[in-house]
């Protein structure tokens, strides 16, 4: 058993670090909001750090799921940062959806510390994370990997080495082009079935087993017809993901002219109060028939 210092209780973390804990691991956990690190002790033991340098001073692992890349750079490489006291020979885990290049920032200062570091970004959601049955997709070199796949099966049932640093933060982004084609698409059938009155249920189980059939129909088909939309990952999340996308898209010369249209779509379920409500919601711009 290891013992790790876990950054970040959100939604995803929280969970993630439970099933750490459950394992039988020794975990420190920090979050900006110091109740939310005490109810997590509560629930699971441990010990509840004031900052990521405290968390991290005496772990073998840190891992982190937090915002953004000012989040991550703060509590990575800021004056209380996990950065500052993991040892050398130490594994670095990052879980954030961020963009590719502080994962490779953060390699090459893992590396100039004797730190070994792996991007890392999950999906499968909320109910992924409770459940333990992530996937994870992975970036840093083969070591480093291979040991941080150890901890990471405690919450994952598929991880995947798809490269070097920064690899797997761009097949994130490759995975939210996907969604976002994929529910723009079965927003128009939705409506489009329901203009021609089909029974919705008989719909699903007619093209659900076809070439149309995808995770998204399949388990929000029927909450976009009954105007569900709370489902965990939110369409502010969303529209920050598409906009890492589309970043590295510009920068690599790819084009993304879907994906850019959705995130605009995104944005217009913001303006209608849709932030917080899931990506299912990209729905709700088609006026019903």
């Amino acid at each position: 058993m290891a013992k790790i210092a876990f950054i970040g209780l959100g939604v995803m973390g929280g969970p993630m670090a439970g099933h750490l804990a459950k394992a039988g691991h020794d975990i420190a956990v920090f979050n900006r909001t110091l109740g939310k690190s005490q109810g997590w002790v509560t629930q699971y033991g441990g010990i509840a750090a004031t900052s990521p340098a405290q968390a991290a001073q005496e772990a073998d692992i840190v891992i982190s799921c937090v915002g953004t890349d000012d989040d991550l750079a703060t509590v990575t490489l800021g004056k209380d940062g996990a950065f500052r006291t993991l040892k050398p020979g130490g594994l670095f885990i990052d879980h954030t959806t961020v963009s590719a290049r502080i994962a490779r920032q953060l390699a090459v200062e893992g590396e100039s510390r004797g730190i070994h570091c792996v991007d890392a970004p999950v999906s499968g959601g909320q109910s992924g994370a409770q459940n333990g049955t992530l996937s994870v997709m992975c970036g840093g070199e083969e070591p480093a990997v291979a040991a941080a796949q150890l901890v990471m099966q405690a919450y994952a049932a598929r991880i995947i080495h798809v490269g070097p640093a920064g690899a797997g933060q761009t097949t994130k982004m490759v995975n939210q082009i996907c969604i976002a084609g994929v529910l723009q698409g079965v927003s128009e059938a939705l409506r489009f079935a329901q203009a021609a009155h089909l029974d919705l249920d008989k719909v699903l189980e007619a093209i659900s087993g076809g070439a149309a059939q995808s995770w998204q129909m399949e388990n929000r088909w029927q909450t976009m017809a009954q105007d569900k939309f709370d489902f965990g990952f939110a369409v502010d999340w969303m529209r920050k993901d598409l906009g890492l996308a589309l970043e590295e898209g510009r920068a690599m010369g790819a084009t993304l002219p879907v994906t850019a249209l959705v995130d605009q779509f995104y944005a217009e379920i913001q303006k209608m109060g849709g932030s917080r409500q899931d990506t299912s919601a990209l729905v709700r711009r088609i006026p019903k028939p």
